[in-house]
């Protein structure tokens, strides 16, 4: 450590005046107080303090407000540019002695009053021991005109720095800078220092003190120079511009590009990425206009970060009911109304359903897509190509791209170019002439052979799940005299189901009409038990699910209790656990119990869920997945319903059996559905094969099983068993199926749904989700599909 002055000097008010000087900038050394005394002996010999008591401005004006550290920054960069351009930094003047003996020699030689002497040989930057007028001397100074080469890389950067934080300060102090001075900075210049090099001309002749750069910051942090690490605050209040590409981009480069340029999705454009390759391969629908606004939702800045955290939670909720709006699944209110159902359902047969919404190639696909863009969105705006792309769908999917497309197209469209019919007048006129049909039945003649009608009424099996497990040979489709093929069951559910077949003999309903009260002739259970039939009524399962029972006998009118399952053997299990009992078993106990009972004639209607979606052997080992299962249990109903026939046939029981499956089972399901999913009531699942066999007696049938391949609904099955009411097939013990034909009613396809609606139109299929909702379904439309 130095000496103390006052030790040297005996005359010294040195002690006072160094007390009062202002230590250079950063340096923060305390100095003790002089004493009372010593302060009033320096007033009474009226000597001059080497250091003056207050230091001049270091700039004009508005400079004397900036906070310390930029006029530090400033000054020291200053001062280091100064220091480099002297000789001292090329190794010329060797290093002064410094020894303690020297300095002390110096202080004395130099007098009392002058202690500046002590301090007369320059030192390099961070000698913090000049005096105020040293270093207004110093900085007065003009700059030596040396190679920019020679100077330290560091020091570019070091100015440059010290000027932004200058201008930063000025600018919260509201000064204005001119704007020809705000541009001498480039961004390269101020945070690649190493490329200096290009421009060392402007270096050497630019005033330090006036070159700024117009930088405002993103990450407003004061940190030590040369710091450039970001910390979490930083990183988080990063906008997504500069998080793109390199991570480099500053906010102001922004400000000079176009609109479409400073778009950016970030990882929500896989999303709708996702959304696009989905909605070109028919899985999902695309509602543009409601896309586009979550997409602008998505783009609005946000600074706060409590209020970012919530945009994004709403995002992500968004996000999820925007997906599922797009989608093919039954309505949320749907879905609601139906939560208790779906809260019967056993786990196994949920995970079932959850595991057939993945798709392997369709992952395949999304992956592959997904790559692809992000190879491009490092050198494309995808953002904006995202944006354009939702708005080219809204002009395509729009009501008046179709007006566009007949205006240029004129006469020469062919049919399959047709404008999109008045679905709405449509469906009308089709419930209105439905509702003029009727079917009476007649009361059989006193001399007429007396038979039984036997309704087995199959739950899950449609055209489309036989030919998809290849059952479409099966012996059984020959024996039935005479086999519907485009028989139209209207429903793809249970309940609907055996309201529309038990009101058989009235024209089809508007779904939202079938639960109100309709006239007594339009039930089939009840005309005929007018025409002198003994109606029945069994089921091979509860018929708890959905209240099924309740539906067949109150909405149905089949007041008559159920045939009891008491010690039958337990066949499979319902997707909710109930047990549903073999088919066989259930209908030879209805035929002994028949063999004892004097009625002339019984009607029957008998129910079976053997191929519901989501049964399961009862063994603890068989397979879980129902889809899998549905051809052997096809095959065993099958098998185990012409076996039926047989035993009807040889107890000496004349009988017409009506098998009439309730709805089919989607087993391959479609674009638009899961297998199992049957919420859309498509052809694939209301075109049922509905056979009638004429059994006992020693009938003769002549010729061969008669198909019919007209649209035709349950008014055409009234039809026939109320042309065998009046015509007997027992009567001569042979008859021919087209005597119970002609003028067979046909009914277009219609089917319905509580929120959905499928129609056949000029050979065309629509889908309407409500009133002035229609679109073309163009899956069926194709002659594959037809």
């Amino acid at each position: 450590m130095n000496r103390s002055v006052e030790q040297d000097e005996p005359n010294s008010n040195l002690r006072t005046s160094r007390a009062q000087v202002k230590h250079t900038i950063g340096d923060r050394r305390a100095v003790p107080r002089p004493s009372r005394d010593r302060r009033r002996a320096g007033e009474e010999t009226g000597s001059t303090p080497a250091y003056p008591a207050t230091e001049e401005p270091v700039a004009q004006g508005s400079q004397q407000k900036l906070p310390h550290w930029a006029a530090y920054l400033n000054l020291l960069g200053q001062q280091v540019k100064q220091a480099a351009q002297a000789p001292r930094w090329l190794g010329v003047i060797s290093k002064p002695d410094t020894s303690r003996k020297t300095r002390d020699t110096l202080g004395r030689r130099a007098g009392a009053s002058s202690v500046e002497a002590r301090y007369q040989v320059r030192r390099p930057n961070g000698d913090r021991r000049m005096s105020p007028e040293q270093r207004r001397t110093l900085m007065a100074q003009p700059l030596a005109q040396s190679p920019l080469k020679e100077i330290p890389r560091r020091l570019g950067y070091t100015i440059r720095l010290g000027a932004q934080l200058k201008q930063v300060a000025l600018k919260k102090l509201g000064v204005g800078v001119a704007p020809e001075q705000a541009a001498s900075i480039s961004k390269v210049q101020l945070w690649h220092p190493e490329q200096m090099d290009a421009g060392a001309g402007d270096a050497q002749n630019d005033n330090p003190v006036n070159l700024v750069a117009p930088v405002n910051p993103v990450n407003p942090v004061k940190r030590p120079i040369g710091d450039r690490r970001t910390g979490p605050r930083q990183r988080r209040n990063l906008s997504v511009e500069s998080r793109r590409g390199s991570g480099r981009v500053a906010a102001q480069d922004l400000s000079n590009k176009p609109i479409y340029a400073r778009l950016a999705l970030g990882t929500w454009a896989y999303y709708f990425i996702a959304k696009f390759v989905l909605f070109g391969m028919e899985l999902i629908g695309f509602h543009p206009l409601e896309n586009i606004a979550f997409a602008v939702f998505i783009l609005l800045p946000v600074k706060h970060r409590l209020v970012r955290r919530a945009k994004g939670l709403i995002s992500l909720s968004l996000a999820v009911v925007l997906l599922y709006y797009d989608s093919w699944l039954p309505p949320i209110g749907r879905v609601l109304s139906q939560a208790s159902l779906l809260s019967n359902f056993s786990l196994p047969y949920l995970i079932e359903l959850v595991a057939r919404f993945i798709s392997f190639p369709v992952l395949g696909v999304l992956a592959s897509v997904s790559l692809v863009y992000w190879v491009l969105s490092r050198r494309v705006n995808s953002a904006a190509l995202i944006m354009a792309g939702m708005l080219g769908l809204w002009l395509v999917l729009s009501p008046l791209s179709g007006f566009v497309e007949q205006t240029f197209k004129g006469e020469e469209s062919s049919v399959a170019d047709k404008p999109m019919p008045d679905m709405d007048k449509v469906m009308q006129a089709f419930f209105a002439e439905e509702a003029e049909r009727h079917i009476a039945f007649e009361r059989p003649k006193a001399n007429a052979v007396p038979f039984d009608v036997i309704f087995i009424h199959v739950c899950s099996l449609s055209w489309d799940d036989v030919r998809a497990v290849g059952l479409e040979q099966h012996p059984l489709w020959q024996r039935f005299d005479i086999l519907l093929k485009n028989f139209n069951s209207a429903a793809s559910y249970s309940g609907p189901a055996a309201i529309r077949l038990l009101r058989a003999t009235c024209g089809q309903q508007e779904h939202g009409k079938m639960y109100a009260p309709v006239p007594e002739k339009c039930y089939l259970m009840n005309s005929l038990l007018r025409s002198g039939f003994d109606t029945e009524l069994a089921l091979n399962h509860d018929g708890k699910f959905d209240d099924f029972l309740g539906q067949v006998q109150s909405t149905g009118r089949l007041t008559v209790p159920p045939m009891s399952l008491d010690g039958l053997v337990v066949a499979q299990r319902a997707f909710d656990g109930a047990p549903v009992y073999d088919d066989l078993e259930v209908l030879n106990r209805w035929l002994e119990i028949r063999k004892r009972s004097h009625s002339p004639r019984v009607a029957l209607y008998y129910n079976t869920v053997s191929l519901h979606d989501g049964n399961h052997l009862p063994d603890a080992h068989s397979t879980p997945n129902s889809l899998e299962t549905y051809r052997a249990r096809l095959s065993d109903f099958l098998d185990r319903t012409e076996q039926f026939m047989k035993s009807l046939d040889e107890s000496g029981r004349r009988a017409v059996v009506v098998m009439i499956p309730e709805h089919g089972g989607a087993v391959r399901g479609d674009k638009k559905q899961i297998a199992g999913l049957r919420e859309i009531p498509t052809p694939n699942i209301t075109l049922i094969p509905v056979g009638i066999k004429v059994i006992g007696g020693n009938v003769q049938r002549e010729g061969a099983t008669l198909s019919i391949d007209q649209p035709v609904s349950y008014v055409a099955m009234s039809y026939i068993v109320e042309r065998m009411l009046k015509k007997s097939p027992f009567n001569d013990n042979k008859f021919s199926p087209s005597d119970y034909v002609e003028g067979l009613p046909m009914t277009p396809f219609v089917s319905q749904n509580e929120q959905m609606t499928v129609a056949e139109h000029d050979n065309r299929y629509y889908l309407g989700r409500g009133p002035g909702q229609w679109e073309k379904y163009t899956e069926f439309n194709t002659a594959e599909a037809k």
